[in-house]
């Protein structure tokens, strides 16, 4: 009786669709059209700027460096970032990220943008399954909506544009639970195949990605889902032999390749010194209190927020209904262990963010013609802008930090995107959620374009490495460089400057510098040394009898902390004059 019940209110909710829709959504929201529209609008917002970024320190050229590593030595099993095993996460990223440079023609050569692609194409597929997901839920245009609203949103941006694994998880795990979704409607007792090969499949894909974190969310919002209900028959629906077998035999050939290459050190060191020290202690200064993720998700899962505040004004009998119940599955028991985990980064909640989408457009559906209470249309507006004021404060007070001259482009840019922003503020006080759409759009584009194409890029004290290698790269009499640094060993100038670039200390620097040239005809060897090292790699310089050639010297601000670097580079008897 419960059953068929709550299948009648789905049945209502599918069929309830946005009747008053303006006209662009009535046209874009069309099923034939709107997965074209979608991939159109995810481009929009995630290619600007993606070529004149440098690589962002450290996740990011950790990963890139590591996949470039894999084309130079040609072993695709094991992960290095130089010589030290990268034992953290699984190999997927590096195989898509290599993969996509081999496609590209540039191989070992490809520049960090190169590295980025598949960040890109693992935004557009979860937005892509939020509209295949939510189709399952609700009517077209109520489906795009959601589909929108994951696309607009500030962690999907940012992740997008980094190459990490982040976005290729989301999409995962997108493709997990919108076919757990569809066998969990369906309610039968027998297997389903298709959604049930999705389903092992997106799994098999995350934990490849990322390791257990699927397993997590996928796993807990099964286990909720029985526990709410008491029923476990419906989970026949995923054909859980036969897909477990899929996934195995998905999974275990590199897992067991991995672990005879490092001889178990891979595990040892993924799971009992990355995931458990993670859940146990804050690494890497990155510990917080509870609802730490609570109050980020409130200004990272920008605009979302914003029309999930019509939620409170929903009726009872929706409340109970299936999509609340998955939802509320997927999103809280996650989300506990999140909050209790010790270290907390902002896009670890990324994979329950569409979850927050499609229980928003499921409350404005649900909520109808009623007006929403004065309070909930002003806070909604509110919290709307504070995250594009924010970023216009940012691209303005932040270079004049660093004692540089704005953008003007990207101080423009950002403050259109305010004006807009007011705009659909305006609509959010009274009431006009969806109407508010095209100027959400409006502000997310201009903010995004303005923030990523040209305010960061002009920040240039920032982007020390990129200038430490242009520096090198402009030394007189030397076509092959040897380079070591000291005291600055930030991943980005690895994969910048190049795999062998030596990472030394003070006195193993002015050591290297003695030895003499290279082999290479017209070559030099180049040394980079932080001013906090400069005195004793001259006292070791003076014991070796050495004269070394300061060249240059660049100075920045490192935004791993905050503070002020500066480099000296030098060659070895005047090799530069």
């Amino acid at each position: 009786m419960l059953v068929q019940r709550n299948r009648v209110v789905l049945t209502k909710l599918r069929q309830a669709d946005l009747s008053e829709a303006p006209w662009w959504l009535r046209v874009c929201g069309r099923d034939w059209l709107a997965p074209f529209v979608l991939v159109a609008v995810c481009l929009c917002l995630y290619v600007p700027g993606q070529m004149l970024v440098p690589p962002l320190d450290r996740d990011e050229p950790r990963f890139a460096q590591a996949s470039k590593q894999m084309m130079e030595t040609g072993n695709y099993v094991s992960i290095h970032y130089q010589e030290q095993a990268r034992n953290k996460k699984p190999i997927g990223i590096y195989w898509l990220q290599a993969g996509a440079a081999k496609l590209l023609g540039y191989g070992r050569q490809a520049s960090i943008w190169v590295y980025r692609i598949p960040s890109v194409f693992g935004g557009i597929a979860a937005v892509l399954l939020t509209y295949w997901m939510a189709r399952a839920l609700f009517m077209e245009r109520a489906a795009f909506v959601a589909a929108l609203l994951v696309a607009f949103a500030l962690i999907l941006n940012v992740e997008s544009r980094l190459a990490k694994t982040d976005a290729m998880l989301l999409a995962c795990v997108m493709l997990s639970q919108g076919a757990l979704l569809h066998i969990w409607i369906l309610q039968q007792k027998q297997a389903r195949w298709l959604p049930a090969f999705l389903f092992w499949a997106g799994l098999a894909s995350g934990v490849l990605i990322k390791g257990p974190i699927i397993l997590l969310v996928c796993g807990l919002t099964i286990l909720a889902l029985i526990l709410w209900e008491k029923r476990i028959s419906w989970l026949l629906g995923a054909a859980p032999i036969s897909g477990f077998l899929l996934f195995t035999a998905v999974v275990s050939p590199w897992l067991l390749a991995i672990y005879f290459e490092t001889d178990g050190a891979f595990f040892r060191d993924s799971l009992g010194g990355d995931l458990w020290s993670k859940v146990g202690a804050g690494k890497e200064a990155h510990g917080a209190p509870p609802l730490t993720h609570l109050l980020l998700s409130l200004l990272i899962f920008w605009p979302v927020p914003s029309f999930l505040l019509v939620f409170p004004c929903r009726n009872r009998q929706v409340l109970n209904a299936r999509i609340c119940r998955f939802l509320l599955c997927w999103l809280v028991p996650v989300w506990v262990v999140f909050e209790l985990s010790s270290t907390k980064l902002p896009h670890y909640t990324l994979p329950m963010m569409p979850a927050f989408a499609l229980l928003a457009v499921e409350g404005i559906l649900a909520n109808g013609d009623r007006p929403v209470g004065t309070g909930w249309r002003y806070t909604s507006a509110v919290l709307f802008l504070l995250v594009p004021l924010g970023v216009l404060a940012a691209v303005v007070v932040v270079p004049l930090l660093l004692d540089v001259w704005p953008s003007p482009p990207g101080v423009v840019l950002c403050g259109f995107a305010v004006v807009v922003a007011v705009i659909a503020a305006r609509h959010f006080l009274k009431g006009a959620f969806v109407r508010a759409l095209p100027a959400v759009g409006g502000t997310a584009f201009l903010m995004f374009v303005g923030f990523w194409a040209f305010a960061a890029p002009a920040l240039t004290p920032i982007w020390i490495s990129s200038r430490l290698v242009e520096a090198v790269e402009r030394i007189p009499g030397c076509d092959h460089k040897e380079v070591t640094t000291t005291g600055f060993y930030e991943p980005s100038l690895v994969f910048l400057l190049g795999t062998d670039t030596k990472l030394f200390g003070a006195e193993a620097a002015a050591r290297f510098l003695a030895e003499g040239k290279p082999e290479a005809e017209r070559g030099c060897r180049v040394a980079l040394i932080e001013a906090r090292q400069l005195e004793r790699f001259e006292r070791e310089a003076l014991q070796v009898g050495m004269k070394v050639s300061e060249v240059s010297r660049v100075s920045g601000v490192n935004i791993n902390g905050g503070k002020n670097v500066l480099v000296y580079i030098f060659v070895a008897n005047g090799a530069a004059q």
